[in-house]
């Protein structure tokens, strides 16, 4: 159980940390990984929703045996994120960069199976 309580926060506390400066970031964003951005509401869409993972990260952390359920949501969050910057990066449309992201994901993934397995 504590191997899930120090994931979940771990991964919380990383979600935080990169999700919430974005919110400054539309420009740089744009210039950084042209085209420059043409929906917003995307944008700011998927910090938000993003950023309410990481509440429920927080939760999860707190009581892993509780919230056991919830574990497969999440990682059907991270890896959903992972596979996706993999695939567009094998056709061209995605910076190393955010494949690093991805592949943070789906570390993730395999420590949400492996606590989830640990909280039985």
């Amino acid at each position: 159980m504590k191997f899930a309580r120090v994931v979940f926060n771990v991964a919380g506390v990383y979600g935080v940390l990169a999700l919430v400066p974005q919110y400054f970031m539309e420009a740089k964003v744009g210039r950084d990984f042209p085209p420059p951005i043409t929906h917003p509401e995307h944008f700011y869409g998927f910090l938000g929703v993003a950023l309410a993972w990481q509440i429920l990260f927080f939760i999860i952390a707190r009581d892993p045996v509780r919230y056991r359920a919830a574990m497969w949501p999440a990682m059907f969050e991270k890896l959903s994120f992972g596979i996706a910057t993999i695939a567009l990066f094998t056709q061209g449309r995605l910076a190393v960069p955010i494949v690093a992201a991805g592949a943070i994901d789906i570390v993730c993934t395999i420590l949400f199976f492996i606590a989830w397995r640990s909280t039985r």
